[in-house]
C-alpha cells in the first residue's frame, strides 16, 4: 500500500485545499497520472501518483484543506480495489468454531447505525464534520445510509433540508433573537475559495502594513489614439499581434520609474531594494478573483512584444493555466478598471510593491487648450497609489507627471521604446 501526499508546491506555498478528486475508490491509475487538483492561494495544481495501481482509499475529501506532506489517499499496487477492512470481516465467520467470535461483531452493527446516539459515537468523514459545523448540524441528528455506519457530506445536506420539525426547539427560540422579519428572508451561505480568501487577506494587510496614498492626473490620449489609427494595420500584419493601449501605458511607466527608482522599490527590513530591471505586473479580472501575471524584463521588450505578452498571460488567466512563475516577482503593477467602465479610483498596493498605476475609461471631454480654444479629446483619469514610507508626495506627482507626458508624446516614445 503507497501513500499519496501533497507534495512541495512551491517556496511560498505551504498550503492549499482540495479542490477536486480526478479519480475514485476503485480506479486505476498509472504513475504520473494526475489524481486530484489542489486550489492554492495563486494558482491551481494537479497531485500525479507515484506508483501504478488502484486507488484505495480517499483520506481527504473535497474542500479540506491540507498541507505539504497530508496523506490524501492511498493506493494498492496489488491490483484490485480494496474495500474497507471492517465491510469484509463482518461476514466472515465459515466455521462453527469461529461463529462465537463473530457474534460481537455482528451486535455492533446496530451500534454504529445509531452512534448518532452519542456524539463521541459518531462515525462521519472529515468533510462531512466540516460541512456540520458549516450548516450548524448537530451530526447526532444525522440520518446514516452507509451500511458501515459512516456519515457522510451528502448525508448532513440532507439533513440540512429535512422539514424544520425536527429542530422544534430552535423553531421556536428564533422570536427571542430576533422580531423582524429580516430573520425569515432567504439567503444563501457561500464558502469563498481559498483564493479570493487570500486576496482578502493581502489587501487588507497592504492597508495596514503601508502608508498608502493616492495622487491623480489626467491624461489626453489624442495622439495616442491617432497613433494607433495609423499604424493597427501595419503593426497587425508586421507582428500579429493588435497594438493596445497597454503597450503604451506599460512603456510609459517603465520610463517613468527609471526617472524615479524609488517607484521600483520594496522594503526589507530596514533596507531599501531598488531593483534595476522592470517586471510589470498586469492585473487581469477572472471569474475566481483578481490576478496579476508579470510582464518580465518590459523594458527589452518592443511594443509587440508587450502585446503579446499581455495577450498570452491574459489567455492563460482566463484559461487557468498561469503558473506560479508567471504570478511572482512583479516590481510595479497596471491595473485599468476602464475596461468595466470605471472613472476614477484608488487602487491598493500589491505588496510588496510600493507603486500601482490605475487607468480609467476615456471620456470625450471639453478641454481648453493652450490658446484658450476648447476641444473635445479623449480623456483618462490616472491614478497612482503609493507607500509613502519611501515615497514622498513630490516623487510620486512628478512621477505621474512623467506618465502623462509620455503618453501625450507617444511617438517620441516609441522611438524610445
Amino acid at each position: 500500500m503507497k501513500e499519496i501526499k501533497v507534495p512541495e508546491l512551491a517556496e511560498s506555498i505551504t498550503e492549499g485545499t482540495i479542490a477536486e478528486w480526478l479519480v475514485k475508490i476503485g480506479d486505476k491509475v498509472e504513475k504520473g497520472d494526475p489524481v486530484v487538483e489542489l486550489e492554492t492561494d495563486k494558482v491551481n495544481v494537479e497531485v500525479n501518483a507515484e506508483v501504478s495501481g488502484f486507488l484505495t482509499e480517499i483520506v481527504r475529501e473535497e474542500g479540506e484543506d491540507v498541507v505539504v506532506g497530508d496523506v490524501i489517499a492511498k493506493v494498492s499496487e496489488e491490483g484490485g480495489a480494496a474495500v474497507e477492512p471492517t465491510a469484509e470481516k463482518a461476514p466472515e465467520p465459515a466455521t462453527k468454531e469461529e461463529a462465537p467470535k463473530a457474534e460481537p461483531k455482528a451486535e455492533e452493527a446496530p451500534k454504529t447505525a445509531e452512534a448518532s446516539q452519542s456524539k463521541h459515537d459518531v462515525i462521519a468523514s472529515p468533510a462531512a464534520r466540516k460541512r456540520a459545523r458549516e450548516l450548524n448540524i448537530d451530526l447526532s441528528t444525522v440520518s446514516v445510509r452507509d451500511p458501515l455506519g459512516r456519515i457522510r457530506p451528502e448525508d448532513v445536506e440532507a439533513a440540512a433540508s429535512a422539514p424544520k420539525q425536527s429542530q422544534p426547539v430552535k423553531q421556536q427560540a428564533a422570536p427571542k433573537t430576533t422580531d423582524t422579519a429580516d430573520y425569515y428572508k432567504p439567503v444563501e451561505r457561500v464558502k469563498m475559495s481559498r483564493r479570493r480568501q487570500t486576496i482578502a487577506s493581502r489587501l487588507v494587510e497592504a492597508q495596514q502594513t503601508a502608508a498608502m496614498l493616492t495622487t491623480f492626473n489626467e491624461v489626453d490620449l489624442t495622439n495616442v489614439m491617432k497613433l494607433r489609427s495609423e499604424r493597427k494595420d501595419k503593426f497587425l500584419e508586421k507582428n500579429g499581434v493588435k497594438l493596445g493601449f497597454m503597450s503604451f501605458f506599460t512603456k510609459a511607466v517603465v520610463g517613468a520609474l527609471k526617472d524615479f527608482p524609488l517607484l521600483n522599490a520594496e522594503i526589507q527590513g530596514t533596507d531599501l531594494l531598488i531593483k534595476k530591471y522592470y517586471d510589470i505586473g498586469i492585473a487581469v479580472s477572472t471569474d475566481e478573483g483578481l490576478v496579476v501575471p508579470v510582464v518580465r524584463d518590459a523594458d527589452r521588450l518592443d511594443f509587440a512584444g508587450v502585446e503579446r505578452e499581455i495577450a498570452n498571460l491574459g489567455k492563460k488567466a482566463r484559461d487557468k493555466q498561469l503558473g506560479l512563475n508567471d504570478l511572482q516577482g512583479g516590481t510595479f503593477t497596471i491595473t485599468n478598471g476602464g475596461t468595466f467602465g470605471s472613472m476614477l479610483s484608488t487602487p491598493i498596493l500589491n505588496a510588496p510593491q510600493v507603486g500601482i498605476l490605475g487607468m480609467h475609461n476615456i471620456i470625450k471631454r471639453p478641454v481648453a487648450m493652450p490658446d484658450d480654444s476648447i476641444e473635445v479629446r479623449p480623456m483618462m483619469y490616472l491614478a497612482l497609489s503609493y507607500d509613502h514610507r519611501i515615497v514622498d508626495g513630490k516623487e510620486a506627482v512628478q512621477f505621474l507627471v512623467r506618465v502623462k507626458q509620455l503618453l501625450e508624446d507617444p511617438y517620441d516614445l516609441l522611438l524610445e521604446g
